[in-house]
């Protein structure tokens, strides 16, 4: 059944085709400008990302195909959060920086040191800072110079198989990335430019997840994070970082583990993210989309989730990322081994 009880829709509003192999990722533009209607960015394993924007009769619209930079898949894209820079990385071992300039958009540096497939770039908060991480199991920190240069300031050891993504938390300068090796890791800088593995959260010791874990979505809040795993299984995070005290160092290893989502996808699910509502959207290689809020009203010590929306067959394929919109909470963008992207808008009473 789609929907809880029937209050909840989640309805296809378009569906943009234009890749010609699967779709990977996609990405919101946090800041597209005033009056400037959203933004997204969506690549694939065509070598390329296109960026699509709504025209003002409502269609959406592919308004730049970025190419002939990437000769392998591009695994993965992300907006700085002035929504003037993107970066996109690639199997060509490479990340690109693109900036949006007079119409147009240009490659304007290529960061070069992993020494296999980047499969994920994430920027800091404050946007000087840029995460990637790579099949040869190590997280680079990359810190923006004048001129449109990029220095490594950090090499992050620690994970023994390919690292599939890297996030930002969204206020503090704390990163989190996630494995092949089942692990969940929480870096922070010890306040001398030295960055250190804080915490790592495993199946043995912290409740984590048995299998490969694909993806990481913080609230906005900033106090909790879904994971999402090989294992079908979405976990719940919490921590007791101080959030009015950013950057200090204190308490990142704090995470503790304090529910797991399990039963609702019949497959691995690839991506999780946790919109302005409290809405997290989550999608799995059964090809269905599921949406799930906090229980208020739960009794049950702890937090409790609950699915309030399971969208079977939303793509024809394998859905590998799921992404809502900063600017619409209700709408939500997914990408498909179809090829397709698909925009959708939720619909209904959430709270019932």
């Amino acid at each position: 059944m789609d929907g809880s009880g029937g209050t909840v829709e989640l309805r296809e509003t378009h569906r943009l085709t234009g890749h010609a192999d699967r779709a990977w990722a996609l990405a919101w533009n946090p800041n597209p400008g005033a009056g400037v209607s959203p933004v997204l960015a969506s690549c694939g394993g065509d070598k390329t990302v296109r960026i699509w924007k709504r025209a003002p009769d409502g269609a959406w619209q592919c308004t730049d195909v970025l190419e002939d930079t990437h000769n392998r898949t591009v695994r993965s894209c992300a907006w700085s959060p002035d929504g003037k820079l993107l970066a996109t990385a690639s199997f060509d071992v490479t990340t690109a920086i693109w900036e949006y300039s007079g119409g147009d958009f240009e490659c304007v540096a290529t960061l070069e040191g992993h020494e296999n497939e980047v499969k994920c770039a994430s920027w800091s908060p404050s946007g000087s800072l840029l995460a990637t991480c790579s099949r040869d199991k190590a997280v680079w920190i990359w810190e923006m110079q004048p001129g449109n240069e990029y220095e490594c300031v950090a090499v992050l050891q620690g994970h023994t198989q390919d690292v599939k993504m890297v996030q930002w938390h969204p206020s503090l300068d704390v990163l989190v990335s996630v494995s092949y090796d089942n692990t969940i890791r929480v870096w922070a800088d010890d306040g001398d430019d030295e960055w250190h593995c804080v915490q790592t959260l495993t199946e043995s010791g912290n409740c984590g997840h048995s299998s490969t874990v694909w993806s990481i979505s913080f609230n906005q809040k900033g106090d909790r994070m879904v994971t999402c795993s090989d294992d079908r299984t979405l976990k719940i995070w919490d921590t007791s970082i101080d959030l009015s005290q950013p950057n200090t160092g204190e308490g990142h290893e704090s995470w503790r583990h304090v529910s797991t989502l399990t039963g609702y996808h019949g497959r691995a699910i690839f991506s999780a993210h946790w919109s302005s509502e409290d809405v997290i959207a989550s999608g799995a290689g059964d090809d269905a989309i599921c949406l799930f809020v906090e229980e208020k009203s739960s009794m049950v010590e702890g937090p409790s989730y609950r699915l309030i929306l399971k969208k079977e067959k939303a793509h024809d394929m394998d859905i590998n990322s799921v992404r809502w919109c900063p600017q619409d909470p209700r709408v939500l963008a997914s990408a498909s081994d179809d090829g397709t992207v698909k925009l959708w808008e939720l619909q209904g009473n959430i709270l019932d």
